[in-house]
């Protein structure tokens, strides 16, 4: 069913790996935002790496023709794991937009929760590469429990803020990051999703 590691793994594993990097860069980035700034032109960096991974993939789309999983699978794991570092990019570049400097117990929060989604795909497309499919389910579990905390989380923290924030303007910057930090967690539900049919086509 799979030949040797070729280019599109490597590549998967080269994303996945960006992808840890990145999230753990903005887990720690928002303990600390005394310069957005720098915060936000970071972020953007690793979103630009992991567009180079993406035209690899792409290319070598265009011209291979056997390849070690379906065509759409590829294309669609590609796009899900691309649109997790968009997500998170978005995030940090809001911190920028709004002058958001101080830090806030949610974020963090939300934060951990993405850091450890990211280290579940990390985990997943390294089972996809080694060929090891069923595998992937306990990652996948995992990483939907986590998009599920982070539901459970954003309530929690609109609630509070509409309890204890006056300034209009402050709540609506507040509310859109939240909303923004739990959409990427869908993201990350989505790779999973992707990764869930790769199991049930090759399986």
């Amino acid at each position: 069913m799979f030949k040797k590691k070729d280019i599109f793994f490597k590549t998967f594993e080269e994303m996945a790996d960006t992808l840890v990097e990145a999230v753990q860069y903005f887990s720690n980035g928002v303990s600390d935002l005394s310069d957005v700034t720098a915060f936000a032109k970071a972020m953007k960096e690793y979103e630009s790496k992991c567009d180079v991974y993406v035209h690899t993939i792409l290319k070598e789309l265009n011209k291979t023709f056997i390849t070690p999983i379906e065509r759409e699978d590829i294309m669609a794991l590609t796009t899900s794991l691309d649109d997790v570092l968009d997500g998170i990019e978005a995030c940090a570049s809001r911190f920028e937009m709004y002058y958001v400097h101080e830090k806030d117990e949610y974020i963090t929060l939300f934060g951990d929760i993405l850091l450890r989604s990211a280290n579940q795909i990390k985990k997943a497309i390294y089972l996809l590469t080694e060929k090891k499919l069923l595998a992937i389910r306990e990652p996948n579990i995992a990483i939907n429990e986590l998009e599920n905390q982070a539901d459970d989380l954003l309530r929690v923290a609109v609630k509070s803020l509409f309890a204890n924030v006056k300034d209009p303007i402050e709540l609506i910057k507040r509310k859109e990051i939240y909303e923004m930090l739990e959409q990427t967690t869908d993201y990350c539900e989505d790779v999973a999703n992707t990764l869930e049919s790769i199991i049930m086509r090759n399986s």
